[in-house]
């Protein structure tokens, strides 16, 4: 038995890199410092071993599989390739440069998380800082509409709680931490302050916020009040905001309102905001098709030259239309958060996905490639919730090519 120190982690946007993972026989027998998500997932890798390939359900050579990929790639005029968030750099450079070489539209799980963040910021900009920042900084510390605890289990741990990363009994170290959502949240119980805002008010709430920041008279909840009383009193502070403000209708413009509000605050203080990443390399994906074609996410390549207008070219819409008429899914399991109707719509036409061992596609795939996990079984780089980079390391063996070596060599079939 083996033991890897300053392991990371891409199950969610923290990717945490400071985990100790044991290694035995081919397996991951613990990880120490891995939190309730992270666990299961290492202590699963390796635990079953599909095929390499499959050609219609049935196990397949490599050869016959990139064959099969590769004619129906070339035969669609509209195909879409969706995912990324569980690749690396790598493989997003890949894949932007097949979806140009086929015209066809790529598209990130940002569409189905914090598409209305991109497109608040694109209108007023953002205040963002590190993570470290936030932890060495910040006296105050807000979670809007997101719930930390169930969704990125050690970010309150390592970065939001006091100056230290850790609990102080009686108390924390000089740090106030405030929940706003529609709901009692496991992590608005661990809070100094719980702000309930009903589900599509988010946008109502903030104005009056911004108000009162300003000292101007505004019939206001005593929360709310409350909270602008920390805001106001606060040296520096961060406001994490997650998916209870961009599910809901209009959600641009409640994040626009966030945004401004911190840009306003930032006249008498130090404030940021910060996006709660759901996915390991979500942020990287933006990264990279802006780096590449200019725009962060519902990139459609079709005209030779990179066009964006969420709703019209991103995947899960697209889908739901009928548009699609082949699709390369490159992480199946965020296609979860998919519509009905997109989903019917896979089920009509021919769909290849790349997964892991451990993911089975939402419909019958007609070519499958199982491939190897970054951070597992292949080095990479990841980018954190606040677009750190966070280079990934090998702590298992595999067989299994990585994302970036099959969307190259789909890359070359098509050409």
């Amino acid at each position: 038995m083996t033991t890897q120190t300053s392991v990371g982690c891409t199950v969610c946007g923290c990717v945490c890199d400071d985990l100790a993972v044991a290694v035995e026989n081919g397996r991951v027998t613990a990880a120490r410092g891995a939190c309730h998500l992270a666990e299961p997932w290492f202590l699963s890798q390796n635990a079953t071993r599909p095929p390499a390939a499959t050609v219609g359900d049935q196990p397949a050579e490599p050869e016959a599989a990139f064959d099969r990929a590769a004619e129906i790639l070339r035969a669609a005029r509209y195909p879409l390739v969706y995912g990324l968030s569980r690749s690396t750099t790598e493989a997003q450079r890949a894949a932007v440069a097949l979806t140009e070489k086929l015209g066809g539209t790529v598209d990130t799980t940002a569409s189905t998380g914090h598409a209305p963040s991109l497109m608040a910021l694109q209108q007023v900009g953002e205040s963002t800082c590190t993570l470290g920042e936030v932890k060495n900084r910040a006296d105050l510390v807000v979670f809007w509409g997101s719930d930390p605890v169930v969704t990125h289990p050690r970010h309150m741990e390592r970065y939001s709680v006091d100056a230290v990363g850790r609990w102080v009994p009686g108390g924390r170290a000089g740090r106030f931490v405030v929940v706003v959502d529609d709901r009692v949240t496991e992590s608005a119980k661990r809070a100094d302050l719980f702000v309930p805002v009903p589900s599509g008010r988010n946008w109502e709430a903030l104005w009056t916020l911004r108000m009162l920041c300003k000292g101007l008279a505004a019939p206001a909840p005593e929360p709310l009040a409350a909270l602008a009383a920390r805001v106001a009193s606060a040296r520096c502070g961060a406001f994490f905001f997650g998916a209870g403000l961009t599910r809901e209708r209009q959600a641009h413009r409640a994040v626009e309102a966030l945004l401004q509000l911190v840009s306003e605050l930032n006249d008498r203080g130090r404030f940021y905001a910060r996006r709660m990443r759901r996915y390991g390399d979500v942020a990287g994906a933006d990264s990279v098709l802006a780096w590449q074609t200019g725009y962060p996410f519902g990139v459609n390549l079709s005209r030779g030259y990179p066009r964006y207008n969420p709703g019209e070219f991103t995947g899960p819409e697209m889908l739901a239309r009928g548009e699609p008429d082949a699709c390369l899914l490159i992480g199946s399991e965020t296609a979860a958060d998919f519509p009905p109707a997109a989903i019917e719509h896979l089920r009509r036409v021919p769909v290849i996905a790349l997964d892991s061992a451990n993911v089975a596609p939402p419909v019958p795939a007609a070519v499958r490639f199982t491939t190897a996990v970054y951070g597992v079984h292949r080095p990479g780089t990841a980018y954190r919730m606040d677009e750190v980079p966070v280079p990934l390391r090998v702590i298992l063996p595999t067989d299994y090519p990585s994302d970036a070596e099959v969307l190259n060599e789909l890359l070359k079939r098509v050409g």
